[in-house]
């Protein structure tokens, strides 16, 4: 793999230790990684012109549905809350196979990468008609980002009180069975890693306790993490007390679910007890602000947790509850929501970027990427800020307040994956005529 300098900045935020900004500067990738940071750097290999540019850490997008890109905007389900949501879209998911799965994370992963996300997690939790974890892994190799999928699962149906119909659900011996089957066979733990599995029983409303005890001793010896719907709304946090006598966060400590090699998403309704045992424990949040919106849900305390030294990711959630995926966009509404709840002053762009960056990779357990240092992985993102999106700026490296939402250039382990604002792994144009195909034909 060739050399490659992204030259002159007009900035880089490199997320170090002291979240150094550098202007008119350069970055050396060198075999994925990078090489150097720094002022007047030279190569004998490619060259990237950055003047006019800002580059930042590629972002982390630690919440997905991919699956569900194939179901944006759905009638029936664009003005309800999450169960009903969920009841509206249930039928039509069970009626997938591997190719709308496929399809629908192709499209989702793309839409990931134009908005300079290069990492992202991925929970698939229902299975029907033939469909496999590796639908989703083989779309994340073509289109080049690094993958972190999630084996879900749901085993409650409605005839045993859960919320999922009968047909969605899979008995809790297969499931553990299918979990060691996909970790033996793609996760890979060394740095740098393209593709790392992890264990994700759908929610508390759709699996057993058993099945989540299960899933934490079998994740703890795989060696892998664990993930799962958490205090997303009312809802949820009524189920739990109704259903176990005690608080989400209560009934995730009492499982094994807390610690460094967990991450929740969502987290709307974490109360004080609950965001001080998440701080002490290491486990993780995966926040999820529009997704949040959309649904009615509300605003996770983010501020609160960070105050107290909760690990906070950004995640995009599905594209059926967003109904968008695009990074900086949801980085943008993380820091705009705690304004709202909190005052203009709670969260800076510059946290919430941070938090799209570095903090989701510290919650998906990646410490060789979000930041731009000799060493670390070359995930990078390169903005363009000469246009109308950020014209009259004062300070173009506050993206999130005026800048553009999709990049110009970005780089997933030195490989370009996005150049002069188009993908350049797959063709485009076909992967989304198919994606429509298949969603006309789904409306019958």
């Amino acid at each position: 793999m060739p050399e490659i300098l992204i030259r002159n900045a007009d900035a880089i935020l490199t997320m170090n230790d002291t979240r150094a900004e550098l202007a008119g500067a350069d970055v050396l990738i060198r075999g994925g990684v990078i090489a150097a940071v720094g002022h007047g750097l030279a190569t004998t290999g490619e060259v990237v012109l950055a003047r006019g540019c800002v580059v930042t850490p590629g972002l982390v997008n630690t919440h997905h549905h991919l699956y569900q890109t194939l179901t944006r905007a759905v009638p029936g389900g664009q003005d309800a809350l999450l169960f009903g949501w969920l009841k509206t879209l249930y039928p039509i998911w069970a009626r997938f196979g591997p190719e709308e799965v496929f399809s629908s994370a192709q499209v989702g992963l793309a839409e990931l990468a134009l908005s300079g996300c290069t990492l992202t997690s991925d929970h698939l939790y229902l299975y029907p008609n033939g469909v496999r974890l590796e639908d989703t892994i083989a779309a994340a190799a073509e289109v080049g980002l690094r993958f972190h999928p999630t084996r879900g699962a749901m085993s409650i149906g409605t005839s045993a009180g859960g919320l999922p119909p009968d047909s969605l659900v899979e008995r809790e011996d297969a499931i553990l069975e299918d979990c060691i089957r996909v970790i033996d066979a793609f996760h890979d733990a060394a740095e740098g890693s393209m593709c790392r599995v992890g264990v994700a029983p759908c929610s508390p409303f759709s699996v057993s306790r058993d099945l989540m005890r299960d899933a934490a001793l079998l994740a703890r010896d795989k060696g892998v993490m664990l993930h799962t719907h958490l205090a997303e709304n009312a809802e949820d946090v009524a189920y739990s007390l109704a259903k176990f006598g005690c608080l989400p966060g209560q009934y995730a400590e009492g499982l094994g679910w807390t610690g460094p090699d967990v991450w929740h998403a969502h987290c709307v309704k974490l109360g004080p007890q609950e965001i001080d045992l998440f701080a002490q424990t290491r486990t993780g949040v995966a926040h999820c602000p529009c997704s949040n919106c959309r649904l009615g849900s509300g605003i996770a305390p983010v501020r609160a947790m960070r105050d107290a030294g909760v690990r906070v990711g950004l995640g995009v959630d599905g594209s059926a509850s967003n109904d968008a995926g695009n990074l900086v966009a949801e980085a943008r509404l993380a820091m705009l929501l705690q304004r709202v709840a909190n005052g203009a002053d709670a969260m800076s762009a510059r946290e919430a970027l941070e938090i799209a960056t570095l903090g989701g990779a510290e919650v998906l357990g990646r410490p060789d990427v979000g930041a731009l240092v000799p060493g670390k992985r070359a995930d990078i993102a390169v903005w363009d800020v000469s246009g109308v999106e950020s014209a009259g700026s004062w300070d173009p490296a506050a993206l999130l307040l005026a800048g553009p939402t999709r990049v110009r250039h970005l780089f997933v382990e030195g490989r370009q994956v996005v150049r002069d604002g188009q993908v350049m792994t797959i063709d485009l144009p076909e992967v989304v005529a198919r994606q429509n195909r298949l969603a006309a034909r789904l409306r019958g």
